[in-house]
């Protein structure tokens, strides 16, 4: 068996808090290696998010004011 389906079995069995810690831990060493998160797995609120960031990002040369901003966000 490898180690990558060793783990698998293993956090298989875990409780859904020890999960978390492991998917933050996981969340860690991707950002810090710089690797991209896979966005197949992303939820509503990490998508939300990431648009968000991508809106008001700093090198956008585009100025947008709050109120263009929200004519197009529709919750």
């Amino acid at each position: 068996m490898t180690l990558r389906e060793h783990l698998h079995q293993q956090i298989d069995h875990l409780p859904d808090d020890i999960l978390q810690t492991i998917a933050d831990f996981m969340d860690f060493v991707m950002a810090k290696r710089q690797i991209s998160p896979t966005y197949s797995e992303w939820g509503n609120k990490q998508w939300q998010n990431f648009s968000i960031e991508q809106f008001f990002k700093e090198d956008d040369e585009v100025e947008y004011t709050l109120s263009e901003a929200k004519e197009v966000y529709h919750p």
